[in-house]
């Protein structure tokens, strides 16, 4: 496996997850996803620990782009878009699922939405991931 790849591929990644995060999460669905939280309180911090949250993207970015590299051969934005939103889509279905099923964090419709956002969040960043990797090869 290239490691220049993998560190360029991972680190654009988690820049685009980041960012999307922000722009979804944070300004565009920000007051749907404060109306379907669940009944449990007091679980959202005051204040984002942005470092934890920025790791947190880049290893979901090193994951995609470990899979992208050593597994599925995923060199082109279009590739990566579709390997970003089927990544993307389990990943949100088993963890949001789960979390439904044993908490009150989030209504039933936050969660559908939830994975829906996800997905598309890894798609993009899938796409962009995909495109870095496929740079410098010959036609």
């Amino acid at each position: 496996m290239d490691a220049k790849k993998f560190a360029i591929g991972t680190l654009a990644g988690g820049v685009a997850f980041f960012l999307l995060g922000w722009l979804l999460y944070g300004m565009l669905f920000m007051n749907f996803f404060e109306a379907n939280a669940g009944s449990a309180t007091g679980v959202n911090k005051e204040s984002m620990n942005m470092i934890a949250l920025f790791l947190g993207n880049l290893a979901m970015a090193a994951l995609f782009t470990l899979i992208f590299l050593r597994w599925a051969n995923i060199s082109t934005f279009v590739g990566g878009l579709k390997g970003g939103a089927l990544i993307g889509l389990l990943v949100a279905l088993g963890l949001d699922l789960t979390m439904f099923g044993t908490t009150n964090l989030m209504t039933l419709n936050g969660m559908v939405m939830d994975v829906v956002v996800y997905t598309v969040m890894s798609a993009v960043a899938g796409g962009v991931i995909g495109w870095l990797l496929g740079m410098g090869k010959k036609a």
